[in-house]
């Protein structure tokens, strides 16, 4: 497997086995091995070696932003003004870092960033444009939009067949 080429060499059990995954990470490896007919210790093999290669990148909890306060989500096309290297570098780190950047994409069109924003108040996003957009002398302009209705979020990854 080689998943920092972006091709990784995945058979059936392996894609059935991430499939259950993510719907549940805390799925025993019991019940995983008689979904897709494999031993658990086998499913176990597989799941270390799927983390150990990359294609597993994180077992993490999703969490309700409302639940914590965070109440608005925010999505923030962001235009540079200069795209060399550093600038680029230092415009990654910046958004990276941003405890409020839930998400955070570099991409081509008309805009060079596009941020997924959690905040609790738009007080809280106002005071954010002043240091992530106002405060960096390389962002040439920002547009917002505000989520009135969060219909799908995840992070799953369909297969290829599916």
């Amino acid at each position: 497997m080689s998943s920092s080429t972006g091709r990784s060499d995945l058979d059936q059990f392996d894609l059935a086995i991430l499939d259950i995954l993510q719907r549940d990470n805390t799925t025993p490896q019991r019940v995983i091995g008689e979904a897709v007919n494999l031993s658990a210790p086998s499913v176990q093999r597989r799941i270390r070696r799927l983390e150990e290669c990359g294609v597993i990148e994180a077992n993490v909890s999703v969490v309700n932003p409302v639940s914590v306060g965070r109440t608005i989500t925010v999505l923030v096309e962001v235009e540079v003004i200069t795209e060399t290297v550093e600038l680029i570098a230092a415009a990654k780190q910046s958004f990276a870092t941003c405890p409020q950047v839930q998400q955070c994409y570099y991409i081509t069109g008309n805009a060079d960033f596009f941020l997924v924003m959690l905040v609790s108040t738009m007080a809280e996003y106002e005071e954010l444009t002043k240091t992530l957009f106002f405060g960096n002398n390389n962002v040439k302009r920002f547009r917002t939009t505000v989520v009135m209705d969060r219909v799908k979020t995840g992070m799953a990854v369909s297969r290829p067949d599916a």
